[in-house]
């Protein structure tokens, strides 16, 4: 059996959420206080209607309980439309001033006929390995 990439799922109102996240210590600058993440979404359709995503909203919290909120239209400048069973995926970073922390969120999408519903962004830690800093 092969192992999955991603480490952490969520679905909400027929909308899967998959990440994978990878501490990336040639992009950190630990001696400057600087520590740098790069996460892996697939967001997968399995409803049974098109829907589109509109905008994102984050909750990045670092080890000393600093909340930022980031909030913004699409993913990576694109706001992919669905069909049922297809999927999307990007990939961005998260920099952060402590070796850890975390991120959650939602995406908010528009559906076929009018509406719009929040997807969540399961939680996922951001931790440094002990070695790098």
């Amino acid at each position: 059996m092969v192992r999955s990439l991603f480490q952490h799922t969520a679905i909400t109102h027929g909308v899967a959420v998959h990440v994978a996240v990878n501490f990336m210590p040639e992009q950190s600058r630990i001696e400057q206080g600087k520590w740098f993440w790069v996460y892996h979404i697939r967001i997968e359709n399995k409803r049974d209607d098109v829907v589109q995503l509109l905008s994102r909203h984050w909750r990045i919290t670092d080890a000393h309980g600093l909340v930022h909120i980031v909030d913004g239209e699409g993913v990576v400048g694109e706001t992919p439309v669905l069909e049922p069973g297809e999927t999307h995926d990007y990939v961005s970073g998260c920099p952060l001033g402590t070796p850890h922390g975390s991120m959650e969120g939602h995406y908010t999408f528009g559906q076929e006929g009018g509406g719009t519903f929040e997807a969540a962004i399961p939680f996922f830690p951001l931790a440094a390995p002990a070695t790098a800093g």
